[in-house]
């Protein structure tokens, strides 16, 4: 089968398609053939071994994936072959195929498309569990969300939305602010001007925002608790723009306000009973039609170097996905 193979931590023009042996099927596994895979922002950092964690080299990227079932274990039970699914991994999606535990794998309903289903789990659990369980957003607060346009951003504006706050979608162009409005979000505004605390504030009556969801870090996070509302709580989520913040304590201190820090990777671990809770409400939104994923760029399997690039250079509006044929 072909697959993207990462044989050393580089650039994305130093790694290739090639030929490799499809996966058998261990025990408790089912195989998959994929139909569409997503690219994030951290796909990019494991290729180049930037990640806090690396992959044992060789291996395929891609941790979240969109298919049909191939093949089932002989102990498996829930999944037949020729049934639509969604799944996460660690790696190995960037493939025709990919065996995974069938716990890793949840049915996809039939009228969501692959590539749709592809672009929904981290992202959209991302939202919910900081939005839900870090954050507890009340109907009403003024939420804001930093990098608005992107996987991750676009995903909480959506769920801020169901979640009955009023959304202000922070980005850095016109288009990336108009993407976020066509999806939900109340207001906009630009981060890169001078002057946009002061449109914030006029934004929130004075108050600033109650919830502040932040995959960016950099400056901007600053800038951003600096305007948080009494007792407001900011998500940690990311530093897309590559710069982990210093944050003073005493601002902390004199806006009664809370850093909160969301980590995707430890959720069903630590906190399996608000991770079975939250999936099952993202899946009932999603079969219901309530929550449509937002689906970014599709560019064919041949051309996946252009999907991690544009993610990079953080123009990606939605989540990038890879379209296998």
């Amino acid at each position: 089968m072909k697959a993207v193979v990462v044989d050393n931590y580089d650039s994305i023009d130093g790694i290739s398609i090639r030929e490799i042996a499809q996966p058998g099927i261990a025990q408790g596994e089912v195989r998959v053939k994929i139909g569409a895979a997503a690219i994030g922002f951290v796909d990019g950092l494991k290729v180049q071994g930037l990640y806090q964690t690396k992959d044992p080299l060789p291996f395929v990227p891609g941790t979240e994936f969109a298919g049909t079932v191939d093949a089932v274990a002989d102990n498996v039970s829930g999944f037949k072959p020729g049934v639509p699914v969604i799944g996460m991994t660690r790696s190995g999606a960037l493939a025709e195929y990919i065996s995974v535990p069938s716990a890793a794998l949840k049915n996809l309903p039939p009228q969501v498309a692959f590539e749709a289903g592809a672009s929904f789990q981290a992202n959209y659990l991302t939202g919910l569990y900081a939005l839900d369980a870090r954050a507890e957003l009340r109907k009403g607060e003024t939420l804001l969300v930093l990098g608005a346009a992107g996987g991750v951003g676009i995903a909480a504006v959506q769920i801020g939305k169901l979640m009955g706050a009023h959304v202000i979608a922070a980005a850095s162009t016109q288009e990336k602010r108009d993407f976020a409005a066509s999806h939900g979000a109340d207001a906009t505004i630009d981060y890169t001007r001078p002057d946009w605390r002061d449109a914030l504030k006029t934004l929130t009556g004075g108050n600033g925002p109650d919830v502040i969801y932040d995959p960016v870090g950099g400056e901007v996070s600053l800038q951003a608790f600096r305007s948080i509302a009494w007792r407001g709580r900011h998500l940690v989520v990311g530093f897309a723009s590559g710069t982990i913040p210093a944050l003073a304590f005493n601002l902390p201190l004199l806006k009664g306000g809370a850093l909160l820090g969301v980590d995707l990777a430890q959720i069903q671990k630590r906190e399996p009973e608000t991770h079975t809770r939250l999936m099952a409400q993202l899946f009932d939104w999603l079969a219901s039609g309530t929550l449509k994923p937002v689906v970014g760029k599709i560019v064919p399997f041949e051309n996946f170097r252009e999907a991690f690039k544009t993610m990079q250079s953080r123009s990606a509006l939605g989540k990038m996905i890879v379209k296998f044929a």
